[in-house]
């Protein structure tokens, strides 16, 4: 069965279970004591620090190991925020960073902090001098920034390096979660720290990377100990560290051949499901993207129910659709980038995907989204046409009320024809979806989107028929 979501979680890379099982045998003594175990547990753990610390791109007592990329990024926010604290309690970040990074700047924000969200554009990437626009603007003095090199959702790399110079120009250190590119190689510019996840680049889960550079303000503001420079108390899991560290390793000297081999099947993705699949929106930027991911939000189509039949089509794919059963709102980075989120499909190929298996999921994917579409009664471009009134209304309303996308986007597409060019469609809707789903609908159909206003219960959406 082809997994195609390992910007979620990469299989476990051969190398990395070599490592774990030798790590096993002979790291299991505490590194800290001075006796032969211990000794022999140490060199290891000295070993893997100075694997990853090149891989990063950073001094070996710069970098520390954390339980998980998600701990990295809360102790790397908060003990850089508390560092700085005299500095002011400003913090920046872009609209489309990790859940992490926004939870802590939720939490910064509780405790009496202001933030600030730098918007990004269709593409999902910020622009140039987007950081230095926020940083002139900053209410207060600015503690921290923080900007991913690539987007999780949708693959965009980030001008990292642009935004670290102006981070500097303006005395700021500038926190980059490498989660998603670290794999494929170090991030460039001049960031201040930086934070990963060993289960993205095929190492095992359990294990995350903090590097701060010296010269940054840094206080840990938990319980510390002397393990791990006071950042990270507990008890090294050793076995796991060393596979991690051994497997960034190996990825790294396959990274240029295998991103190259993946961008190709990426590019047959990306230009292959508009042709086959109608009423498709690729998302992401074209070029500057990570080279295993693609995107690509369907018209009419539940994201939940499009998932599970390309699960049973047996390909494990992931979404960012408003429409899955752990929210009823849009993902937060398809609602920045102001694109289509209903009927959601994230790819991302590990290493070694079989063209065969890209082949395969392009001929089951027209399928599976027209029987999605089939059953939600999403009208045909053809009957939409044939339905249209010999003497439309100039105005109707649309009741969505108390129904989830697509619904209220397949309601509309149904009685557009019902009015005259120049007539107006009223979507009445309470899915927080609908917000991001019909202006965007208007946009690949051509109409004209009017707004929103409040209505006695929920939102009432203008649309006005233009073609």
């Amino acid at each position: 069965m082809p997994y195609f979501d390992a910007a979620s979680s990469a299989p476990l890379h051969p190398v990395a279970r070599q490592a774990l099982l030798a790590a096993l045998d002979e790291g299991w003594a505490d590194p800290s004591r001075l006796y032969r175990e211990g000794r022999r547990a140490r060199l290891l753990l000295d070993a893997a620090r100075e694997a990853a610390a090149e891989a990063v791109g950073c001094r070996p007592d710069e970098l520390v190991f954390t339980s998980s990329g998600t701990r990295a990024v809360h102790d790397g926010i908060a003990g850089a925020l508390g560092g700085r604290r005299r500095a002011g309690r400003h913090l920046i970040v872009s609209a489309v960073e990790h859940s992490s990074v926004l939870h802590t700047a939720a939490a910064h924000e509780a405790d009496g902090g202001t933030v600030t969200e730098v918007p990004v554009d269709r593409t999902g990437r910020v622009a140039p001098g987007a950081y230095a626009a926020a940083l002139r603007e900053a209410p207060g003095g600015v503690a921290l920034a923080c900007l991913q090199s690539a987007n999780h959702e949708v693959g965009t790399v980030q001008p990292v390096a642009e935004a670290a110079e102006e981070c500097a120009a303006a005395d700021v250190p500038l926190l980059v979660d490498a989660a998603q590119s670290l794999g494929w190689g170090p991030v460039e510019g001049n960031w201040s720290l930086l934070t990963a996840s060993a289960h993205k680049w095929g190492g095992p889960a359990g294990v995350g990377l903090l590097a701060v550079r010296k010269g940054v303000r840094f206080r840990t503001v938990q319980p510390a100990d002397e393990r791990e420079s006071g950042r990270s108390p507990g008890f090294e899991n050793l076995p796991a560290i060393v596979a991690a560290a051994a497997s960034l390793r190996a990825v790294r000297a396959e990274a240029a051949a295998e991103a190259e081999r993946l961008r190709g099947l990426v590019e047959r993705i990306r230009a292959r499901v508009p042709e086959l699949v109608p009423d498709v929106e690729v998302v992401g930027d074209p070029e500057r993207r990570l080279p295993h991911l693609v995107t690509f939000s369907c018209l009419y189509v539940d994201g939940e129910a499009l998932l599970h039949e390309l699960d049973r089509a047996e390909f494990s794919v992931s979404s960012g659709s408003s429409c899955t059963s752990s929210t009823l709102t849009p993902s937060h980075v398809l609602r920045a980038m102001g694109v289509l989120s209903e009927g959601n499909v994230r790819v991302s190929l590990p290493r070694g995907t079989a063209e065969a298996d890209v082949d395969r999921f392009l001929e089951a994917l027209p399928g599976v989204v027209a029987g999605v579409r089939e059953r939600l009664g999403a009208p045909k471009p053809a009957e939409a046409e044939a339905a249209a009134d010999p003497d439309p209304e100039p105005e109707l309303v649309v009741d969505s009320l108390g129904k989830r996308c697509p619904i209220p986007v397949i309601e509309l597409a149904k009685v557009i024809g019902e009015v005259p060019v120049g007539g107006v469609v009223t979507v009445l809707a309470d899915d927080e979806a609908a917000r991001l789903d019909i202006p965007a609908w208007c946009e690949m159909r051509g109409q004209t989107y009017e707004g929103e206003r409040p209505a006695e219960r929920g939102v009432a959406y203008r649309v006005r028929r233009r073609a």
